[in-house]
């Protein structure tokens, strides 16, 4: 047991400061030696998931000797023989899997330690020098030895209350996707509604003085979670880092796929279980070329005092049944109630603004989007008297217009800020919503579509893509708004290159082949927006995007 390591760990937490580690699944134990090396906090080896056996988890314990590194084994299942075991061969401590209980808890606890406090057995292992140190290691064990808990389902997060009152656990862990199955997500990293969830029981974990931990799902993730209050963060698995490593080098030659369950590569980067077609069918032959608008070049209008809407998408460049554009609200300005004839999505781009519909009242964050049906009353105001709010708007009609309310309407708070709908209209929090991958290193997340929002004349969402992310080659049968709010991409239409950052927008009429592609090292973002009901997409071979095998030529 390396008792200044965990001292080091514990430190770190009592100053709110967040420890880094690694999940270990494969057997070499040179990647844990790489950890150490690269001064990474923890490293927890999975005895629970995989092929680890008792002589692999030995050789991972062993790399960390004489480090700072604390090494912790997640054991199969809440078991006194498999923890004292752990614990004998030198083990820092245990991850323990689907506690759920105050009283598993304490069964967890009592077998870390030794009589007379709890039930661990005193054996002749490494973790005593082989019986020459028991003395010192019980000494050092009843006072350092870390216990982790992990909170993998709903009858858990019930329970957290009287399991965070149970003495002798510095940090509870959350186990996402087992949760997301008990919520009846199975397959899902974070169902609808679990991302909340966790965020509670993370608050009600920290607000008793421990801390929580997490796998991040990438770099982004990462930051992301430690801004929340996860402290003990996981940078993910050493296989997922791998796969994740190398299929962002085959993405900058071109090469990049995912995996399949029979470990056979695809043959095209295209979503699993879809059959790129050779090319698209005549139908859908464009009758206008694609159209990019770059920022300031756009018609303007000043819908209210201190409101300038810009346009990127309608019908000043051939836009068919699809307007989209910036809206920038002055300090202090506000939009008055209106209505419109269809449907109107707003996203919040940068800047503090609240959004009213019929009085229920949304404070949103930046990258929150509220969409609201066609006739439902609704205003906006930029809530700072000293900067400015921008937002992003989307609407299914290439002759967008506004109907004045003069009806009243008292304020009233909304039920809580679940994504979904309260009266009609439907709030997304981006930042929690769930999340899916349409293509290699591309993150999407859902606002508007005809599932989501029954009646709903258009779809859309956010898109983030890392270094080569993109989507495969494609078409619509409807006319589709890209405008791009971080980093830069690459647009390609049938061998024609374009670069956009900035708040640019595509118009990518019915029929162009086209994908979007992050070339560049920094993170990419786009919001999205379909003249039609559902984000179809159908996918074409690669070579439908070229000059060369063009389609339509």
């Amino acid at each position: 047991m390396k008792a200044g390591a965990l001292r080091r760990f514990r430190s770190r937490l009592a100053a709110d400061e967040a420890v880094l580690g690694l999940w270990v699944t494969l057997e070499a134990a040179s990647i844990t030696e790489m950890a150490v090396a690269l001064g990474l906090d923890w490293v927890v080896v999975d005895a629970e998931h995989g092929h680890l056996d008792w002589h692999d988890i030995l050789e991972h314990v062993r790399a960390t000797v004489r480090s700072d590194t604390v090494i912790l084994v997640r054991v199969a299942e809440l078991n006194g023989a498999l923890i004292k075991r752990a614990l004998d061969i030198g083990a820092d401590g245990v991850v323990v899997p689907w506690v759920e209980t105050a009283e598993q808890v304490r069964q967890a606890v009592a077998w870390a330690h030794y009589p007379p406090t709890g039930r661990r057995g005193v054996g002749g292992e490494r973790a005593t020098c082989w019986g020459q140190c028991l003395r010192e290691h019980v000494g050092e064990a009843e006072e350092n030895v870390l216990v982790v808990p992990i909170i993998e389902s709903v009858q858990a997060a019930g329970n957290l209350a009287s399991m965070l009152a149970v003495p002798g656990t510095d940090v509870f862990f959350f186990g996402p996707s087992d949760y997301s199955s008990t919520a009846g997500f199975p397959g899902h990293w974070e169902g609808p509604g679990v991302a909340a969830q966790i965020l509670a029981a993370k608050d009600a974990v920290r607000a008793v003085g421990k801390h929580a931990g997490i796998i991040a799902t990438g770099n982004d993730n990462l930051t992301e979670r430690q801004r929340q209050g996860f402290r003990m963060l996981c940078l993910g698995l050493d296989g997922g880092l791998l796969i994740r490593s190398v299929r962002q080098s085959l993405a900058t030659v071109g090469r990049d796929r995912r995996l399949t369950p029979s470990f056979v590569p695809e043959n095209q980067p295209a979503p699993p279980g879809v059959t790129p077609a050779t090319r698209p069918p005549e139908n859908l032959r464009p009758d206008r070329a694609e159209v990019m608008n770059l920022p300031g070049h756009g018609p303007r209008l000043e819908v209210a005092p201190g409101v300038v809407f810009e346009g990127r998408v309608g019908s000043h460049n051939g836009a068919r049944n699809l307007t989209t554009g910036i809206t920038r609200f002055g300090p202090g300005a506000s939009l008055p109630y209106h209505t419109h004839s269809v449907s109107e999505s707003l996203t919040l781009l940068s800047g503090q603004a609240w959004v009213e519909v019929e009085g229920r009242l949304y404070q949103l964050e930046a990258l929150d989007n509220i969409t609201i049906p066609g006739g439902l009353a609704h205003s906006a105001t930029n809530r700072s008297t000293q900067q400015a709010a921008v937002f992003h708007l989307a609407t299914p009609t290439d002759q967008p217009v506004r109907t004045p309310v003069t009806r009243f309407y008292s304020r009233r708070a909304p039920a809580q800020d679940p994504d979904g709908s309260q009266g009609g209209e439907r709030l997304t929090r981006t930042r929690t919503a769930r999340r899916y991958e349409p293509g290699p290193n591309a993150s999407f997340v859902d606002f508007f579509n005809r599932d989501l929002m029954p009646g709903a004349e258009m779809s859309g969402g956010y898109g983030r893509f890392g270094h080569g992310g993109r989507l495969p080659a494609h078409v619509h049968d409807f006319d589709e708004s890209i405008c791009i709010v971080e980093g830069s991409a690459t647009c390609i239409v049938e061998g024609r290159r374009y670069t956009l950052a900035d708040t640019a927008a595509a118009l990518q009429p019915r029929g162009r082949v086209h994908y979007f592609i992050n070339d560049t090292r920094e993170p990419m973002a786009m919001l999205w927006v379909y003249a039609g009901p559902m984000p179809q997409r159908l996918v074409v071979a690669e070579d439908n995007a070229t000059e060369a095998g063009n389609p339509w030529r």
